[in-house]
């Protein structure tokens, strides 16, 4: 088993967990070092029953056109030159931005420890951009998750249903700043029977496909070419920053664009700051969760198996998840 973190309380600096030495694998690895063969070992054992599974991977021309100025996903299919249409080759061009992906280490910073340079930001473990964008230095890229993948016990939190069914809402306030509390994550988890465990990939369901595919093509357009865009997601708050913290997630996920609320309703406890930056835990975006709650609301059982598989890139800044969960 791995060693558990000290509790929030304990912690020296809440904003910055970095215990491993400087450029080390599991520097790389982060929060994700939790997931140990024990803790891979239990997860299998006690959620693999039926054989069923179902990927969590969105189609990756979906989001298009995408947002922030990021280039559109293009797929060609190609002639092998000495084959005479003997043989086809795939050439994919796109970020994996814009559709299911991990935002790895490299992707967010946080303001320096100081705070008196707004300017200058550090990477987890305390990385500069330096070092990623002027040296061959493989420093917390996504390569060091592709060795062994991600794998481990999943928990669904089914927000998009809930909200549904308790507070009649569908499920077109995903490119809203609709804000989910952690006292209706707590509802959702209790009423769920969801007892979390250290070691745990938490899957947040808000509701962006059921979003996006009820957008006429203006609306799309008219969303990526916003400057700043709305997001559903979580609350960022103290409270949201501890119980993260306490429940000792290996890594979190959800079918938002940004698993938090963007732009941030409190910028002190914007959730990328503390979760890649300060604790190196992975963030999935953009899942495609529908399949999985359909599976879920089956067995009436919210705790899955999950397998994750990470583009071998060891510069890589972020990923799509290749991610399957099997009950």
């Amino acid at each position: 088993m791995a060693t558990l973190p000290p509790k929030y309380e304990d912690l020296p600096d809440p904003r910055r967990y970095w215990p491993s030495p400087a450029g080390s694998h599991e520097e790389g690895l982060g929060m994700l070092r939790l997931l140990t063969p024990d803790v891979v070992a239990s997860a299998a054992r006690n959620e693999i029953k039926t054989g069923e599974r179902v990927c969590l991977n969105w189609d990756i021309e979906k989001l298009d056109p995408p947002g922030f100025g990021r280039r559109s996903f293009e797929h060609l299919i190609k002639v092998v030159e000495s084959s005479k249409g003997a043989a086809l080759d795939d050439e994919y061009h796109f970020n994996p931005q814009q559709s299911s992906q991990w935002d790895g280490l490299r992707h967010h910073s946080a303001p320096y420890p100081d705070n008196k340079n707004e300017e200058k930001k550090l990477w987890y473990g305390g990385t500069t951009v330096e070092e990623i964008l002027e040296t061959d230095s493989p420093r917390i890229g996504v390569g060091h998750w592709a060795k062994k993948g991600i794998a481990g016990r999943g928990v669904l939190i089914d927000y998009a249903s809930w909200a549904e069914r308790n507070k009649g809402l569908k499920p077109d306030y995903a490119l809203t700043r609709h804000r989910i509390s952690l006292d209706e994550v707590l509802s959702i988890a209790e009423e769920s029977n969801i007892k979390f465990q250290p070691g745990d990939i938490l899957f947040l369901r808000v509701g962006l496909p059921q979003t996006w595919d009820a957008m006429s093509a203006q609306q799309k357009n008219e969303y990526s070419q916003q400057e700043t865009p709305s997001h559903a997601g979580i609350e960022q708050s103290e409270r949201v920053v501890k119980w993260l913290w306490n429940n000792h997630f290996a890594a979190v996920a959800s079918d938002a664009v940004s698993f938090e609320v963007f732009p941030a309703m409190d910028g002190d406890w914007e959730l990328h700051h503390y979760l890649l930056a300060g604790w190196g835990v992975p963030i999935g975006e953009m899942f495609d969760l529908d399949g999985l709650a359909e599976l879920c609301k089956q067995h009436n059982r919210w705790t899955f198996f999950v397998s994750s598989s990470p583009l071998n890139c060891a510069r890589g800044v972020s990923s799509p998840p290749n991610c399957m969960a099997l009950f």
